[in-house]
């Protein structure tokens, strides 16, 4: 029976100690786990598992997620973010991965891509959009929304309870069972610390910078033309199947995988997609 040990460290970037997860053989294959909203490395832990024995995998949090610890007067926006996992990669010294985004995972891995582009080996998306059409009418009242109207800062703040974060995990799921009650407990829990609520209010105020470096990052893809492997749960309320298929008008010979899940689809599909990123790694890593 393989299963591999799981070291938690943590490494010391700009004045924010960034922990992270690592398993697997230092010469192997490279994967990098980006998390998403509202959740931190913890949400890879069972994907972890299930590839660490052959591939070098390594999830971080980022500032104002996990255990990751940022100062007093941190700036909480994407950009920083992309800042402070672009300097943990060059502390870890890796020079070549593939890299898995989700979520708030996209707006931060296209930003090191766009920076270096030669660190990337191959994309796996996972619900992390990057399209206009991958933006429900939820989303889009979302992003719209801005410090100065009434209101706004209470609409984020409401996202941030046990309600909104538990039906995260559980919306669109085909079932609810299958969706261990550790993720959405453990994400509650870090979001109640001090200082975590303004950080994500902050996120969720400049997340507007995201979709107006779509065109920029659509861009990114049709020039690098990376190996991508796209994998999406069809019932996300933030980001439906539409902005899953529009990788493939960018990237077609991107492979595209839809499942019958909500937003959080590892939760309930990692049997079926670890096996098609191991097999993904596998070939982008010999390209």
């Amino acid at each position: 029976m393989d299963i591999p040990r799981v070291a938690h460290r943590f490494v010391e970037v700009e004045g924010v100690r960034v922990f992270y997860r690592e398993a697997g053989p230092l010469d192997a294959p490279v994967l990098l786990l980006l998390h998403g909203f509202p959740s931190a490395s913890h949400q890879y832990r069972r994907l972890i598992d299930a590839l660490g024995t052959r591939y070098r995998v390594i999830a971080p949090d980022y500032p104002g997620f996990g255990h990751t610890e940022a100062p007093e007067g941190f700036s909480y926006t994407f950009d920083r973010l992309a800042d402070i996992t672009e300097g943990f990669i060059e502390r870890l010294g890796l020079a070549r991965f593939v890299m898995y985004v989700f979520d708030f995972g996209a707006p931060v891995g296209f930003r090191l891509a766009e920076r270096h582009p030669e660190w990337i080996a191959g994309l796996v998306v996972q619900n992390g959009n990057a399209y206009e059409e991958g933006l429900s009418d939820g989303a889009r009242s979302f992003v719209a929304l801005s410090p100065e109207q009434p209101g706004a800062e209470q609409t984020i703040r409401e996202l941030l309870t046990l309600q909104g974060t538990r039906g995260q995990y559980e919306g669109g799921t085909s079932d609810p069972e299958l969706v261990a009650p550790d993720g959405w407990t453990l994400d509650q829990h870090f979001l109640d610390q001090p200082g975590r609520a303004e950080a994500q209010v902050a996120l969720a105020f400049d997340y507007k910078s995201n979709v107006e470096s779509y065109p920029r990052w659509q861009a990114w893809l049709r020039e690098h033309t990376p190996p991508a492997l796209v994998v999406w749960g069809r019932n996300d309320p933030f980001f439906p199947e539409p902005g899953a298929r529009a990788y493939l008008r960018d990237l077609p010979e991107a492979e595209l995988h839809v499942f019958d899940t909500g937003h959080f689809a590892l939760e309930e599909n990692l049997p079926e997609i670890a096996p098609l990123v191991a097999d993904f790694l596998d070939r982008a890593w010999k390209r």
